[in-house]
């Protein structure tokens, strides 16, 4: 691992969380009342709609989600703001308390059922949101080009503006794609766990966050060993 380069290694832990966004957006969206915990410009655009009148469009679940997601994001930039280096010890910290909000939260569903009351919804989706934003500004610290984990909006303009069909520059259209595919495959993951309960998505997405710290803190501590 030591001989791993930490820009590699970190493109692929970004993908990974992005993978795990795509995942609690799905458990958000489809199972507790349309609510988006990391996209928050599906937020924004719901509670547009929501406020013109917009058919069954909730209100307070994407507001309270986008008020979290700020104050996660806030506490993350705050606890980061003098590190040195794109990965160290409060990097993991604060992604080791992303996975523990989220298994916490998958627990919970797990134990009230798949139609939790609407207050446990909205906490849930609330908290989950915090998560991201706890997850979005440290991975705007780690800095992996066309990787935030939360949105990927930026990222398809990038791959069709610097494709054949745009100015044909080309670069990071790999890291792009594979961006774009991880939220796909996750929101896709994440709707297929749906049919079997509605905390199993967001335990797995604890998990794989959970890996991702382990494995980048690992990979800081051996290469400073160096």
């Amino acid at each position: 691992m030591r001989r791993l380069p930490a820009e590699r290694l970190h493109l692929w832990l970004m993908l990974a969380l992005t993978f795990t966004t795509g995942i609690n957006d799905a458990v958000g969206y489809l199972g507790l009342d349309k609510v988006f915990t990391g996209n928050m410009t599906g937020n924004v655009v719901v509670l547009g709609m929501a406020l013109a009148g917009g058919s069954s469009l909730p209100v307070l679940g994407p507001a309270l989600a986008l008020l979290g997601f700020m104050a996660g994001a806030a506490v993350a930039g705050r606890a980061l703001r003098h590190g040195t280096r794109t990965w160290h010890g409060r990097t993991t910290v604060i992604f080791g308390c992303v996975a523990v909000l989220m298994i916490g939260l998958a627990v919970l569903l797990l134990v009230v059922g798949n139609h939790p009351a609407r207050p446990i919804g909205i906490t849930t989706t609330t908290l989950a949101a915090v998560a991201m934003g706890l997850q979005a500004a440290t991975a705007r610290v780690i800095a992996v080009k066309d990787v935030t984990t939360v949105v990927v909006t930026s990222t398809i303009t990038g791959l069709a503006a610097d494709s054949v069909f745009g100015s044909s520059k080309g670069g990071g259209s790999v890291r792009r794609a594979a961006a774009v595919l991880a939220i796909l495959a996750g929101a896709t993951v994440g709707a297929l766990l749906l049919k079997a309960h509605l905390g199993f998505g967001l335990l797995l997405a604890g998990v794989l966050i959970a890996a991702a710290a382990f494995v980048g803190d690992r990979h800081d501590r051996l290469t400073r060993q160096a």
